[in-house]
């Protein structure tokens, strides 16, 4: 019988490696997998890649992973903001390395591992610094980057249901990049609000297939405020 879930977060991130690359769902807080997060922290990974949309958010979650000293490199689109202190009291000391990406390039990177794509020509950032290094084309008289595709070792995932086969629905604005992450990642590790029965969840409702998940922990007191 098919049963992917697991008794905690901690027995979800269990085998995170030290120099793992970690896709980490969320915008701003919105479907940030806390849990999953202190969970890490406790479990004593470190050298980590985080791929994520911001770079943490005050002092929990991502920040907490970042200032525990786990994180070598964060690749993100924003990672400057008011609250996000920690990455950049790090990043100002040198301790901690920057990818900045653009957002809709990130989730492209992301969408073409888990399509098993190497890559794809895009003209976002095509003259700028962000291009330097990088294979450019032009196309129709248009300049274009080439972005290499961009798996992870493991990915970790705030959803709202999920049924034992790994079937995951989200709520609002909390999916963001959750259904890429869990399709790029070898291994997904999701933590949900609430389990139901096989069956129980609308084919029409399903957003990441059970194919994508390896691993669900159910949060209880999980919220979902941003």
């Amino acid at each position: 019988m098919i049963d992917k879930f697991v008794a905690d977060p901690a027995a979800a991130v269990a085998d995170v490696h030290d120099g793992a690359t970690v896709l980490v769902g969320g915008f701003g807080g919105a479907g940030m997998p806390t849990e999953l997060l202190h969970a890490l922290i406790e479990q004593g990974a470190r050298d980590l890649t985080v791929v994520s949309n911001n770079a943490g958010n005050h002092e929990t979650g991502l920040a907490a992973l970042i200032k525990a000293g786990r994180v070598r490199k964060v690749i993100c689109s924003f990672p400057k903001a008011s609250h996000s202190w920690v990455f950049d009291e790090l990043y100002r000391q040198q301790r901690i390395e920057l990818e900045c990406v653009p957002q809709g390039t990130i989730a492209e990177r992301l969408r073409a591992a888990g399509a098993g794509l190497g890559g794809f020509y895009t003209p976002t950032g095509a003259g700028t610094d962000l291009a330097r290094g990088k294979e450019t084309r032009v196309i129709d008289g248009r300049e274009y980057v080439f972005e290499h595709a961009l798996p992870g070792d493991f990915a970790l995932v705030k959803a709202d249901q999920a049924d034992r086969w790994g079937n995951l629905t989200y709520r609002m604005s909390a999916r963001n990049f959750g259904p890429v992450m869990c399709m790029a990642a070898r291994t997904a590790i999701v933590q949900v609000r609430e389990q139901v029965e096989l069956g129980a969840l609308s084919p029409e409702a399903i957003v990441t297939p059970g194919i994508f998940v390896q691993r669900v922990a159910r949060v209880e007191h999980a919220g979902f405020s941003s």
